[in-house]
């Protein structure tokens, strides 16, 4: 039998939200979201998933449905609680995107080639505890700066005190956007700028390492740390998986 992820109380809880979302309860139900919980976690083709979760074509279905109606980036949200908003993090990390990730338009799917060859971005933002709260994906030679509007503007920022990134995300316009939204941020001006750094809380900053937890956390999961998917809606549904799992385990 391989290892599974659900616990009873795990399970307890995630099935009404489930249900909540159209998902028929078929006696299978939880054998099938294991299934594709395994593919999460071992980044294995589907066809090779174990026959303990049914067969795979099954499971591989289901998770078509899922995904093209963007039921597990729903799950996702459902399943956030009691988020600490105080403080925001945000920041992005780059995801090697596997040759079988391969083929279509890549740039409608976000992923490009570079000298370090085919990649992703997951542009991520988590809350005072470290807990992922919405993501965004590029492709991999997009710089953060350009997708970080796009990502704030997923957080209602209206309790948060203040935003912090690091100095990658040093712009005016930025900081602009960040000031509308209703918050300050803490962000690093660059050395080769004539403004000082007097607005900085240093001892926030060095908190900044929840970002970087979050993303080592959630590349745990070979299908998160690696792209096979070739559709860009299929990987953030996985994304939004793993953040679900996280949350889910809370």
């Amino acid at each position: 039998m391989p290892r599974t992820m659900l616990k009873d109380e795990h399970w307890t809880r995630l099935k009404p939200i489930l249900l909540e979302l159209n998902i028929y309860d078929k006696g299978n139900l939880r054998q099938t979201v294991e299934g594709v919980l395994y593919r999460m976690r071992v980044g294995c083709p589907w066809r090779d998933l174990p026959a303990y979760f049914g067969k795979p074509n099954t499971v591989y279905k289901a998770y078509q449905r899922w995904f093209k109606s963007n039921k597990l980036i729903t799950l996702f949200a459902l399943l956030i609680k009691d988020s600490d908003l105080e403080w925001v993090f945000i920041d992005g990390t780059h995801i090697k995107a596997h040759q079988h990730s391969s083929g279509g338009n890549e740039n409608l799917q976000s992923i490009s080639k570079s000298v370090a060859g085919r990649a992703t971005k997951i542009h991520l933002a988590v809350d005072a505890h470290g807990n992922p709260i919405t993501f965004v994906l590029s492709d991999g030679t997009t710089h953060d700066v350009k997708v970080a509007p796009d990502l704030i503007d997923k957080v209602d920022l209206s309790d948060t005190e203040v935003l912090c990134a690091d100095k990658g995300y040093d712009s005016d316009a930025l900081r602009a956007h960040i000031e509308q939204a209703g918050t300050r941020d803490n962000i690093p001006r660059k050395r080769n700028t004539k403004s000082s750094n007097d607005h900085m809380d240093w001892d926030l900053y060095k908190v900044r390492h929840l970002v970087e937890n979050a993303f080592a956390r959630l590349k745990q999961y070979r299908a998160v740390a690696t792209r096979f998917d070739k559709l860009k809606q299929s990987y953030e549904n996985t994304v939004a998986l793993a953040c679900a799992y996280i949350w889910l385990k809370l």
